[in-house]
């Protein structure tokens, strides 16, 4: 029997039904999370590897006689080293689509929030404001409407379509961005200077590449409106995050809302985590986790190892 290793369960968390795996025909080795320092020994009988954000570099992948099929338990791939892995003839496969009404509806959450400012007025009548007004209502906070703001939109797959769906319901005008630096504009594309400058929210959802790594630096943020609302699910290096910080102090954009950073967890320290930084909320990398997206994720990857078992690869990133 196959042996198979799952380096970091606890990432996918509580509340979820194993059996898709427990159920195929390998021998099983759960970890709830493994370092960087444990990861050679921990997959060296194994023939099938799952990882979610524990990282399979070269050299670990060298040292690995018995892999033949690494399952990222995500769509992004940065933490695995495809070219390593085929050249010593490993399979890698993803999960993609399993996480998108989870995070199309943050990424609304996020814009109608800022919209509506309705935390802001939440905390003040907490605080006794509303007690203490002359008036029925308060006005304190700017609230606005999304109909006929424009929402632009950076990677247009799985993730970026189901937003533009939810905004067009909102009455929001979308500007798809074409890729940077593309000596072409696709039919249905904007090119990528113009999404900034019209754009009253730009929402990321593009892949980690070379392309696309610090793609909003300090250049692109001083093209956004000084009204603009920044959101970002897709991963952290697609910010310059000190530019980002520089832009909020100064006031060049109006807000982000962020559920991915360069460092994950970050470091207290972070450049982004300083107190002084107005307009920006930050989650912990939990837009996509709704149990159901995270039910979805396993069967995906349940699915993807029966299919090389029966020598039909499927979702191969390699």
């Amino acid at each position: 029997m196959l042996h198979g290793c799952f380096l970091d369960t606890g990432t996918l968390g509580e509340g979820i039904d194993w059996s898709p795996l427990r159920e195929l025909p390998l021998r099983w080795q759960w970890h709830h999370n493994t370092a960087a320092a444990e990861v050679a020994a921990r997959i060296g009988r194994a023939a099938v590897v799952i990882t979610n954000k524990v990282v399979l570099d070269a050299a670990t992948i060298a040292a690995a006689p018995n892999l033949r099929l690494i399952c990222i338990a995500a769509t992004g791939t940065n933490n695995v080293d495809l070219a390593a892995a085929a050249e010593h003839g490993i399979t890698v496969s993803n999960v993609r689509d399993y996480a998108t009404p989870a995070v199309a509806q943050y990424v609304m959450a996020m814009i109608l929030a800022h919209a509506t400012r309705w935390q802001a007025y939440a905390r003040d009548t907490a605080a006794g404001a509303w007690t203490r007004s002359p008036f029925f209502c308060r006005l304190d906070h700017p609230i606005e409407e999304l109909a006929e703001a424009t929402l632009g939109i950076i990677g247009y797959g799985a993730l970026g379509q189901a937003v533009a769906r939810l905004a067009r319901a909102f009455d929001m005008r979308v500007l798809v961005a074409e890729r940077a630096g593309s000596a072409s504009l696709r039919a249905g594309r904007t090119p990528l200077e113009q999404v900034l400058a019209e754009a009253d929210f730009v929402s990321l959802h593009c892949p980690l590449t070379e392309a696309t790594h610090h793609l909003l630096d300090a250049e692109a943020l001083r093209r956004m409106k000084s009204s603009a609302y920044l959101i970002n699910t897709a991963r952290g290096p697609i910010v310059n995050e000190q530019a980002l910080a520089a832009a909020l102090r100064t006031g060049a954009i109006a807000g982000a809302a962020l559920d991915v950073l360069t460092s994950e967890p970050p470091p207290a320290d972070h450049p982004l985590l300083a107190p002084d930084i107005p307009g920006l909320s930050i989650t912990p990398h939990c837009s996509w986790a709704s149990r159901s997206a995270r039910q979805r994720a396993l069967a995906g990857v349940a699915a993807n190892i029966r299919a090389f078992i029966d020598a039909t690869p499927a979702n191969q990133v390699n």
